[in-house]
């Protein structure tokens, strides 16, 4: 048979099943992988997505005509019979499994191997083609597990309370934060996040995801600031937002931090090496657990990924995806945000000046 899904100008398409799946462009029929900005986008007629995500994509794109599937769960379209399977990603983030006259197609979305608190595990999915994400698709990429990164974070927050300093942790408001949340000592000190973050910490906890108490800036007494963790976008780095905490040592966490010039162009005191995507070793464990032949590769080091799958057997090709750097992406999004927290910010300072 003929390949079950293309690209089209819209985004990756099912042909017998007739729908998209993360389409960049509206369509009338949408399955979702995960509600990260660049993989979910307003204007699509019907959506599809897991149902612990439905919440998510609803905070972040309004009012939209999404069904919500179990994962395993599934449903018949055209033909093609589809269910979504744990991604490991994000809340909510799930695998498509499509299958049609016997042919079985996965499409991972973006994904991690390891296993964290605040979503539902990684799933090896049986197939015959496996469509990968490959954002830190090259051997240098190695994450250490990820209680090591939360000791050192909790360490770092330590040591700054104790002399007196507030710790200001700059990570991604969707997924990244509360990931951190669930790994932080509550007992070191208050957490208080950015208004960015807190929205989705209510959706977090609404889906039953446990996270530590937090609070917002204005909700602490000032002198407790000193020993707080404050959880904060990117973008609040220089705003009025994030000047009301003083003599404060920031920090940054994402896998980018791996590398030594990432870390410097940030700017911070010191950089954590925590990613929602797979590494290296993740990415191979996933393609052969998906015990795919043909594996096609999307957004990340492409050409990398396709050369070592085809000379370790593995018939491989590339998809042309606007898919990016989710946190990339994430940061246009947390900067309007955030913006009326720096306005109220800005004018606190007026009236303390």
């Amino acid at each position: 048979m003929s390949d079950m899904v293309v690209v089209r100008k819209e985004g990756l398409f099912c042909v017998p099943g007739g729908f998209y799946i993360d389409p960049w462009r509206p369509v009338e029929r949408a399955v979702i992988t995960h509600a990260h900005s660049d993989h979910a986008r307003f204007g699509h007629g019907r959506y599809l997505a897991a149902a612990p995500g439905v919440g998510v994509l609803k905070a972040r794109l309004g009012e939209i005509a999404v069904q919500g599937l179990a994962y395993g769960e599934q449903i018949e379209h055209q033909g093609v019979r589809i269910s979504l399977h744990p991604a490991g990603h994000v809340l909510g983030s799930a695998q498509v499994r499509m299958e049609c006259g016997g042919e079985v197609w996965v499409a991972s979305g973006d994904y991690k191997v390891e296993s964290d608190a605040t979503c539902a595990p990684f799933e090896p999915v049986r197939c015959h083609t496996f469509i990968t994400e490959s954002t830190f698709g090259l051997p240098i990429y190695r994450w250490e597990p990820q209680q090591e990164t939360f000791a050192q974070i909790n360490a770092w927050w330590r040591k700054n309370a104790a002399a007196g300093r507030c710790s200001v942790m700059l990570c991604y408001s969707f997924g990244k934060a509360q990931r951190i949340l669930s790994g932080l000592d509550a007992g070191i000190g208050p957490i208080v996040c950015h208004g960015a973050v807190e929205a989705l910490n209510r959706v977090y906890r609404a889906g039953g995801v446990a996270l530590p108490p937090t609070r917002m800036v204005h909700e602490v007494d000032k002198a407790d600031l000193a020993r707080a963790m404050v959880v904060a976008p990117p973008s609040a780095a220089g705003s009025p937002w994030i000047r009301r905490f003083g003599d404060f040592s920031d920090a940054f966490a994402s896998g980018w931090m791996l590398l030594r010039g990432a870390r410097r162009r940030r700017g911070v005191d010191r950089g954590f090496v925590l990613s929602d995507h797979a590494d290296w070793p993740g990415l191979m464990q996933a393609i052969r657990a998906s015990g795919a032949q043909r594996v096609i590769v999307t957004h990340g080091s492409i050409p990398v990924m396709v050369r070592w799958l085809g000379q370790n057997g593995f018939d491989a090709h590339a998809f042309d995806t606007e898919y990016g750097d989710d946190e990339a992406e994430e940061a246009s999004a947390e900067a309007q945000a955030g913006e009326g927290e720096d306005q109220a910010a800005a004018a606190a300072g007026a009236r303390d000046a």
